[in-house]
């Protein structure tokens, strides 16, 4: 595909602010079933050639990654204090619920504590980016959302080279648990705290200023 990125777009969306532009949503849940489910054969819920599951709600956050309306990348963003049903089996968040053994083929010892309920502190997943830089745009403007909503820190859960590349792009990483993995692969939880946007900026103008190759990964 030839895309040109200096025309490329990355839009928060959430309901009902981003009701008009909800397409994007759709073309993003349909991005997700082509990388997860197609490319790397996880055994994912799909309908309608769409990709989603209990997380995907009207809460949810979508940062997605687009030129000229075409979905190149994206990540899911969800507050940790939020619940999810009022039957016998509630949900919070994918780490947290793995970790409480909520999700069957998750393993429950991602991480060395338990998992915060905190309304500063968010969870990004189901993120998935096509070129190279559009991993970078699409964790700078997850960061500048969350520095507005007065957020504080970010948990992931994610491959190592995720880490790694979120880690060569200047962010300060840290590590919540051992390496796990089931038959999707191997995979690890790590958080990040939000920062100043400005100091982000002056962090990329930095690395710009050293080689470096960036490895995209894919998160859960």
């Amino acid at each position: 595909m030839d895309m040109k990125l200096q025309d490329m777009k990355v839009s928060v969306l959430k309901l009902p602010a981003a009701v008009s532009e909800w397409d994007l949503v759709s073309k993003f849940l349909h991005y997700r079933k082509e990388v997860f489910v197609d490319r790397k054969e996880w055994a994912l819920h799909v309908a309608e050639e769409s990709e989603f599951e209990q997380y995907d709600t009207f809460d949810t956050v979508y940062v997605i990654a687009h030129v000229h309306r075409e979905v190149i990348g994206g990540a899911r963003l969800k507050r940790t204090d939020t619940t999810l049903g009022t039957g016998k089996i509630v949900y919070s968040y994918m780490i947290r619920d793995a970790c409480l053994d909520l999700l069957p083929g998750m393993p429950v010892d991602l991480c060395y504590s338990e998992p915060p309920v905190d309304p500063d502190v968010w969870e990004l997943t189901r993120f998935a980016a096509q070129a190279p830089g559009v991993a970078t745009a699409i964790l700078r403007r997850v960061n500048e959302y969350l520095f507005g909503e007065g957020a504080t820190r970010c948990l992931a859960l994610g491959s190592p080279a995720f880490m790694r590349m979120a880690q060569r792009a200047g962010w300060p990483v840290s590590r919540l648990g051992p390496l796990s993995g089931n038959h999707d692969g191997r995979f690890l939880a790590f958080e990040c705290p939000v920062v100043n946007p400005v100091h982000v900026a002056a962090q990329e103008l930095r690395l710009r200023q050293q080689p470096a190759q960036e490895m995209n990964g894919s998160l859960h």
